[in-house]
């Protein structure tokens, strides 16, 4: 069964680098960062511009996170193995845990967080950190399919979710939701976009904690280079 899953989760891999137009070739990962602080630069410079919109720039700042995050960022980390003590740094070598997934991807698209002490803290209390109450929902001994129904409702975009024992993304494009973790059910395939509705630890969990991340507050620390707490 595990082997079988394996093989059903790389072709799911493959077939979702294709649907968004990625080669089976992960990113260059130094140059993927590369490009991330280059646009921040300019993104930066036109929020500090007195005769811009702002928010205009907030916005387009949110797509460029979104779109770079999905697309490229964690493309480049598929496969990487799983390990409760992992903290690599470096997509597909060495090994990595969930928190340090999440908040290492978070650093390396830009935002100043302690990418250390939010990977060892309970999730709800990281989620608690990058977001606003308003945006964070929490269920306990739900159906999965109706998180996913309310995920869609609650729109486009990226989430952060915590579960028993577990942390991870929520991706929703165009109604289209994948959880994007480093499994440990199958630590040798490791970082992994699956549905949310599979034998994963987000259905398998009797509590989970979602928030919805790239709000604007959270673009704007991102555009001024503020220090999380």
């Amino acid at each position: 069964m595990r082997r079988l899953k394996l093989m059903v989760g790389s072709l799911l891999l493959a077939l979702m680098m294709v649907q968004t137009g990625c080669s089976q070739k992960p990113p260059d990962y130094t140059e993927v960062k590369s490009q991330i602080a280059e646009r921040r630069v300019q993104l930066c410079a036109a929020y500090s511009n007195e005769k811009c919109d702002k928010d205009s720039v907030v916005r387009c700042a949110q797509q460029f996170l979104f779109t770079t995050m999905t697309g490229q960022v964690f493309p480049s980390w598929y496969g990487t193995k799983w390990d409760y003590n992992g903290t690599t740094e470096e997509p597909r070598k060495g090994h990595i845990a969930c928190g340090y997934f999440v908040t290492t991807t978070l650093r390396d698209l830009g935002f100043n967080i302690p990418r250390v002490r939010w990977a060892q803290l309970p999730s709800e209390t990281m989620i608690k950190e990058m977001t606003e109450s308003s945006q964070i929902k929490r269920y306990r001994f739900a159906d999965i399919k109706h998180i996913e129904s309310e995920i869609r409702t609650w729109g486009e975009g990226l989430y952060v979710v915590g579960m028993d024992s577990h942390t991870g993304f929520i991706v929703n494009i165009n109604g289209k939701c994948r959880f994007v973790h480093a499994d440990y059910f199958n630590p040798s395939f490791g970082v992994i976009s699956e549905a949310l509705n599979t034998d994963n630890p987000l259905k398998s969990s009797k509590y989970r904690v979602i928030g919805k991340i790239l709000t604007d507050e959270m673009v704007r620390k991102w555009l001024d280079n503020q220090r999380f707490p």
